[in-house]
């Protein structure tokens, strides 16, 4: 069986070798696949190990344990030359010597199994790596987008617990801010302590998200501290390589987090050994924070926020650290530790945050840990903490019981927008900073909050960028947001250029390829007509004109283009549009249309609209409708564009999503039409027909017809419109029995037998003045006087209609048409049948040549028909809707079958056969008759059911064909042998079943009803059935029992089962249909009632004079088309105005009727129902909370109480010792009694620049010195600082400068550093900052000083300098102003005013030398030969010298920007 099974196998894929075609091919795309991921892991292998390396130790000596090395790896770890080397012979181990560089040996795919099989990428990498390559290494090996935020995470490396809902905040903050700003957030990569929370919250977001956008979390942890890393290691890559996660077993070593998706291993060449990736990880966060958010060329930096959870002192430093470099900060309060320490003093002045609360908060928050705190760390940590909350716009805390502050997204963000209000950048350029962040970030709650203020004044000019910026994203949020906050959409797209760079930035789409190949067909027809052979791709860009070729394509020809084209441009849209027109009629059409086309408005909501609609962009298409002139046309134009682009595109998912959006906006057009139905009637009929000036010169009906808008046209309003068409001149209110008696009998119509639609509005109007008199009146107002005058002049200009004009209307009517042509067909049917039952002779006789003249007449209807375009669809497309009608295919059919047979008839030969034809042809004829019923409402419908039936019956003919010819065949076998006249086998085998379904029964297939004279033995006589096999007694042989049993099961499927499976088919069809045949049948009454309007008055023969006049009317003598206003209709401009001005104001009705509807909908209802309750449960936890603190704060309240007593009765005590009664106690070694001792009055006279860590242009670091120890006169007795002299200054003190240290001490107190510093001497040292002033007018209007281009970018500065003596300026300002420049100004100093002079707070001063500044003014007449040769010199320079306005904004440093406002108050200006 098996063996069988094979060779079946075998033979099968024998036979088929399409399907063997199709797995070779499936195997050769797999094997490209495989070649392709190949070569790309060895050109990124090959890239790995020429710019990144390792470190390895290079000289191996014993440390504590003889198998291992000082490095920390064992013997075994080492290569050989590293056991004994020749070089190092007699040498000690140094890091930094016997540790060397080599290619890296661990880089790839990191996989960590388990449940998701999660995966990642890795690369071990030294400590000196450039961080320039590092960046490369993410971006360009890794493929990741450069992020628009970096989230740095830092705190407790260790476990630590996090409450419940604390947790939860942080998670879901984290996560949204990484997924809505598109942010990278860099850990330290292991399973432990924070970054074990940040991986948590990544892994968390995996599992809820249905989106396939991934977080990147960056790990870059120590590669000598990783467990398992053995497993990483393999020279040329991993791809991939198995990490095994073992908690338990790691030791002191560190797993891997396996929900980070990033790893950066950091290696200094040793093991064991934490925090090795600091310095790198730093260096790297600085090198990103360095680069252009979103690669732009111009703009913002990447911004770094730095968050904080718990930590011990190392996160201090790094909070420090990341202050300096102008990082922010966001402390997370409650986390723990270090995190809450600084949380507690944030709201304090840096004066009441003193060295002994700093060790009560350590005591509070570290618990054991504060015992191995010495007090001198404690000082340090105290001054560090003191300076982080100066920098309180860096510095952001986020408590989880604020209502205020919301989730931590929202406090990272505003973090970074409080970070970039700096002094330094105020004004306009700040607040265009921080919206361009937020819209990188995608943030408009954070924009609306934060940016968009009462503070910010924003023009629509300054907005621009914004706008553009956030269209090309896809933001329609921010869209709108810019919308409401002053852009103006007519000045943003005043220039075409911004338009068109809109469609050159638009996304990959369908429409961007079809434009793409119309803009290079273009190109290339450009060249071929004008001979250009030159390689310029310019011409090859995309234009307007080219988009209005496009979108005139997808809307129609029959439209006009919506931008002006071009010469050769718009020759080339022409020919493709419509190729099979005239040339005549192309030329006229088209240099009519740029007649219009220039004075035809823009709109710049049609234009934003259009370029959204287009990609398919459902959320700002909704905005920009809601800002279209005209948004009924655009809505159905939308539509139409829609469907059209569905129809040709081949992605089946994203045409069902244009369709949805042409649905939407189809709803949207019937909204505002209902609205404007229900205001005013008259307006919305206008509204339906006027042709629009911003859609191409068309009207909403015709845009609804070609949109396939059925729901559109079948709305009450547009039937209404259709029926005052249908009935012309007519009363829509007249009945039909009236219109037939007064089309036999037409004298009727001056006895007011038939009312006309003219006398309708003449009596209304009367009958409202008459009304407008009588309350006139009764109350004796005259306020209507006016408008009742207006009514009364339009009323004398409506005149009732003439006996003629009533005459021609009468007959005019598409009504009256259509019943003279219900007439003229029936008697031309009558006709036919009386010709071909009783006149058709051999020559044809009178009754038959006037059929023929007849026929002749519906023919020449036909013909115009065909030829009628009023709407300027061209041949092409009005030939394609003409064969699209079924009642047409009938006529023409008809028409041909008619030709044939009369051309039959005319032979002999063939003359019965053309009467056959005839008759034949008069069935058709009588079919077409079923068109008269489609303008009737009640019959209408059921054509439309009747057509969907003959579908369904036709499948169903062919499942019973089947069952018939199965039993015929059968039947006919068994009773009749060997019959070989086919006209009785089909009748056997075909005929006879069919009749049996209907009840007619063969008399032949049982015994009893067999009769042989009806039968012929062998089937000799043509008239009668060959005989059944007999027997000998001449009685049939077949077997009855089976025949009768074949008939029952035959009947039993055929007439039970299958008839009545086409009545249910029938019924399903109808339950189906029933609802949309009305909709239907409206959306196709508007062809028939088109029709019956362009059709001549005269019926069918008489009409053929008609077609006789309209020939020589329109072709001999070429006079131009009747215009026709009922189907569209060309406005005045102030009427367009008026009338869109009122549609403006329905659209806004209707999306105001919208939002209620949405509010008050149940799943509207249901969702704000679970917020609230999230809201409650989300209170009750906080309140919770709240209650548990108040006690911790009672408690800690009463303890402050026990302290504050406790310092009562020591200074009892004091008070007593002093006075005799005790012997002295020892003070505390910690804090001199003075440490209590309130310092905030003296707050603001401490310096602090001359306190910080780092002493400029040195490795130097001060001595911690908090705010509380400043003064000499407060004891500090731990106080050892650090002596430096730098040896680059010229002058300095002679002799010892130690000896000299104790004669000058800083006035301002004590700065951590002994010794002059960089200063040039001991004691004062003099600097004056010289500030030239001017008036920029004559009218004083504007005080200008004089600046100097600062070193850095962007800053300018005073003259400034060090001088001897304040009585000449200083030396320096030769080499800036020249010397005879200063000269000149030396010999002003004594005419200038020192505005300040004293102490400065610099941060080069030591405990024995400072800076005294002396700010001095020169203000100089506009006219004085001083400001000749300034001007000079500011121009010879190069840009070195500028004036500048005195104003807060001006870009100095905060030392001279506070001397700068001095010299506006001297001068009375507001600074």
């Amino acid at each position: 069986m098996n063996e069988s099974t094979e060779m079946l196998q075998k033979f099968e894929n024998r036979i088929q070798p399409q399907q063997m075609i199709e797995q070779l091919q499936g195997k050769n795309l797999q094997l490209k696949q495989a070649v392709s991921c190949f070569k790309k892991r060895c050109t990124f292998a090959s890239w790995v190990l020429e710019n990144i390396n390792k470190k390895e130790c290079c000289f191996f000596e014993k440390g504590v344990r003889a198998d291992v090395c000082k490095c920390g790896y064992s013997k075994t770890d080492h290569v050989d030359e590293a056991i004994k080397p020749e070089d190092f012979t007699g040498e000690s181990w140094d890091r930094h010597r016997h540790i060397r560089e080599v290619p890296t040996d661990a880089f790839g795919d990191i996989s960590f199994g388990g449940l998701g099989q999660k995966t990642g990428q890795y690369a071990r990498v030294s400590t000196d790596t450039s961080p320039e390559i590092l960046y490369q290494l993410l971006t360009d090996q890794w493929k990741l987008s450069p992020p628009n935020l970096l989230i740095s995470v830092t705190g407790g490396a260790k476990n630590f617990y996090l409450k419940a809902r604390l947790k939860t905040v942080f998670h879901r903050g984290l996560i949204k801010v990484a997924q809505t700003t598109g942010a990278w957030i860099i850990t330290g990569g292991t399973q432990t302590g924070v970054m074990k929370h940040v991986g948590r919250a990544v892994r968390d977001y995996a599992l809820s998200s249905s989106t396939q956008g991934q977080i990147v979390a960056i790990g870059v942890a120590t590669w000598g501290v990783i467990h398992n890393r053995d497993a990483l290691v393999q020279p040329e890559g991993c791809f991939p390589a198995h990490y095994v996660m073992d908690i338990e077993g790691q030791g002191r070593l560190s797993c891997l987090d396996n929900n980070h998706t990033h790893f950066l291993l950091v290696d200094d060449g040793t093991q064991g050994q934490y925090g090795v990736e600091i310095e790198l990880r730093s260096r790297l966060e600085k090198c990103i924070a360095g680069k252009r958010l979103g690669n732009k060329e111009s703009g913002v930096t990447i911004p770094v926020v730095c968050v904080v959870l718990d930590g011990g002192p190392g996160t201090l430093n790094t909070i420090y650290n990341a202050m300096l470099n102008s990082t922010p900060c966001v402390i997370l309060e409650g986390s723990g530790r270090i995190a809450d320490v600084i949380a507690q003093v944030a709201g304090l002045p840096p004066g009441r945050i003193t060295i002994a609360l700093i060790h009560q908060l350590m005591k509070k928050f570290f618990g054991k840990e504060y015992e191995r705190f010495p007090d001198l760390r404690i000082i340090e940590w105290t001054k560090k903490i003191q300076d982080i909350i100066r920098m309180s716009q860096l510095l952001t805390v986020f408590t989880i019981s604020d209502d205020e502050q919301g989730d931590v997204d929202v406090a990272i963000l505003q973090a970074l927008l409080k970070a970039s209000r700096t002094s330094e950048s105020l004004g306009m350029d700040c607040w265009k900073r921080q919206l361009e962040l937020a819209i990188a970030w995608n943030r408009v709650d954070i924009a609306e909050t934060e940016i968009f203020t009462e503070e910010s004044h924003w023009k629509s000019s300054d907005l621009h960028w914004a706008m553009f910026s956030a269209l090309v994203g896809n933001k329609p949020q921010f869209v709108r947001l810019l919308l409401e906050n002053g852009v103006n959409l007519r000045d943003f797209l005043q220039d075409e250029e911004t338009l068109c760079e809109l469609y050159k930035q638009m996304p990959g789409c369908f429409f961007l390829g079809k434009l793409a190949k119309r803009v290079q067909n273009s190109s290339h027809f450009r060249r071929r007509v004008i001979g250009i052979r030159s390689r310029n791709h310019s011409d090859q860009s995309i234009t307007m004109t080219h988009v209005s070729g496009e979108v005139r394509h997808l809307l129609g020809s029959f439209t006009q283009p919506l931008y002006p084209p071009s010469t050769t441009i718009n020759q080339f849209n022409m020919s493709m549009e419509d190729s099979s027109s005239s040339s005549k009629s192309q030329a006229g059409s088209q240099a009519a249309l740029r007649e219009i086309i220039v004075e035809a408005p823009r709109d710049p909501g049609r234009d934003l609209f259009l370029w959204a609609i287009v990609q398919n962009n459902k959320d700002l298409a909704e905005i920009a409708w809601e800002q279209c002139r005209d948004c009924m046309s655009a809505a159905l134009a939308a539509s139409k564009i829609l469907r059209k682009l569905a129809g040709e595109g081949s992605d089946a998912d994203e045409a069902e999503e244009m369709k949805e959006l042409a649905n939407h906006y189809e709803k949207h057009a019937i909204g505002v039409f209902s609205q404007c139905h229900n205001s005013d009637e008259d307006r919305a009929r206008k509204l339906l027909v006027h042709a629009s000036p911003y859609w191409g010169r068309t009207t909403c009906l015709r845009l609804a017809l070609e949109a396939d808008d059925k729901s559109f046209v079948a709305q009450s309003g547009v039937q209404a419109l259709l029926t005052q068409i249908w009935c012309g001149e007519l009363s829509v209110d007249n009945p039909v029995w009236r219109v037939m008696v007064c089309m036999v009998f037409f004298p009727l119509i001056y006895t007011r037998f038939l009312v006309y639609r003219r006398d309708e509005v003449i009596q209304r109007e009367t009958a409202k003045n008459e009304e407008i008199k009588t309350v006139e009146k009764v109350t004796g107002s005259t306020m209507r006087t006016n408008s009742r005058s207006l009514d009364l002049a339009s009323l004398r200009r409506l005149k009732p209609l003439r006996s003629w004009s009533k005459l021609v209307s009468l007959y005019s009517s598409p009504q009256v048409k259509f019943y003279w042509n219900i007439v003229s067909y029936f008697a031309f049917l009558f006709l036919f049948a009386v010709v071909l039952m009783i006149d058709f002779q051999d020559l044809p006789s009178p009754w038959e040549l006037l059929l023929y003249i007849w026929l002749l007449s519906l023919v020449c209807e036909e013909v115009r028909q065909l030829f009628h375009d009023p709407d300027g669809f061209g041949f092409r497309k009005k030939s394609k809707m003409y064969i699209n009608d079924l009642w047409n295919i009938l006529d023409v059919l008809s028409i041909i079958l008619f030709i044939i047979g009369f051309a039959f008839r005319l032979t002999t030969v063939l003359f019965y056969a053309g009467k056959v034809l005839l008759c034949i042809d008069f069935v058709v004829f009588c079919l077409r008759l079923m068109a008269i019923f489609t303008i009737s409402k009640t019959l209408g419908p059921k054509i439309i059911i009747v057509k969907r039936m003959m579908m369904d019956m036709f499948f169903f003919m062919f499942l019973l064909s089947i069952w018939v010819v199965a039993y015929g065949v059968a039947k006919q076998g068994i009773l009749i042998h060997n019959d070989n006249r086919l006209d009785w086998i089909l009748r056997g085998a075909v005929y006879e079943p069919y009749l049996i379904i209907f009840g007619d029964f063969p008399q032949n297939i049982e015994y009893s009803g067999f009769d042989l004279n009806s039968c012929s033995m062998n089937g000799t006589d043509p008239l009668k059935p060959k005989c059944p096999v007999l027997n000998e007694s001449q009685t049939p042989a077949f077997p009855e029992w089976l025949t009768i049993i074949m008939l029952c099961v035959y009947l039993l499927f055929a007439n039970i089962l299958l008839l009545n499976l086409l009545i249910a088919i029938f019924n399903f069809t109808f339950q189906e249909v029933q609802d949309n045949t009305d909709r239907i049948w409206k959306f196709q009454r508007y062809e028939l009632i088109k029709e019956y309007h362009s059709r001549p008055a005269a019926p069918p023969p008489f009409i053929i004079l008609s077609h006789l006049y309209i020939f020589i009317r329109n072709v001999v003598l070429c006079r131009p088309p009747v215009v026709c206003k009922e189907f569209k209709n060309e406005l005045l401009e102030s009427e367009e105005e008026e009338l869109l001005s009122w549609e403006a104001l329905m659209k806004d009705r209707y999306l105001q009727s919208t939002q209620q509807e949405q509010s008050q909908s149940m799943e509207r209802r249901i969702l704000d129902t679970a917020q609230k309750v999230t809201t409650i449960g989300d209170r009750l936890e906080r309140e919770e909370e709240k209650s548990s603190d108040a006690m911790l704060k009672r408690l800690a309240r009463l303890e402050e109480q026990v302290g504050q007593s406790a310092r009562a009765l020591q200074w009892i005590m004091d008070s007593l010792k002093s006075q005799g009664f005790a012997a002295n106690e020892p003070q505390s070694l910690n804090e001199s009694p003075d440490t209590y001792v309130g310092t905030s009055e003296k707050e603001d006279g401490f310096h602090v620049n001359a306190r910080q860590f780092h002493y400029p242009g040195s490795k130097v670091t001060r001595f911690p010195v908090p705010d509380e120890k400043v003064p000499w006169e407060v004891g500090f007795s731990s106080y050892m600082p650090i002596y430096f002299a730098s040896e680059d200054s010229e002058d300095h003190v002679d002799g010892s400068e130690l000896a000299a240290l104790d004669n000058y001490r800083n006035p301002q107190g004590r700065t951590g550093i002994r010794g002059r510093g960089t200063l040039s001497r001991l004691g004062p040292n003099l600097h004056v900052d010289l500030v030239l002033t001017r008036w920029r007018d004559s009218e004083r209007s504007v005080l200008e000083y004089l600046a100097v281009l600062g070193e850095t970018q962007g800053l300018l500065a005073l003259p400034a300098g060090p001088v001897q003596t304040t009585d000449v300026l200083p030396v320096t300002l030769k080499r800036t102003m020249g010397k005879t420049l200063y000269e000149k100004l030396n010999e002003k100093v004594s005419d200038g005013i020192k505005v300040f002079e004293g102490y400065v707070d610099d941060c080069r001063n030591t405990d024995n030398a400072w800076v005294e500044t002396t700010v001095l003014n020169i203000h100089l007449d506009r006219t004085s030969p001083l400001m000749v040769d300034i001007s000079n010199m500011a121009v010879s320079a190069y840009g070195s010298l500028l004036w500048q306005e005195v104003s807060g904004r001006a870009r100095l440093s905060s030392s001279q920007r506070e001397s700068l406002r001095q010299v506006a108050e001297l001068h009375n200006r507001k600074f």
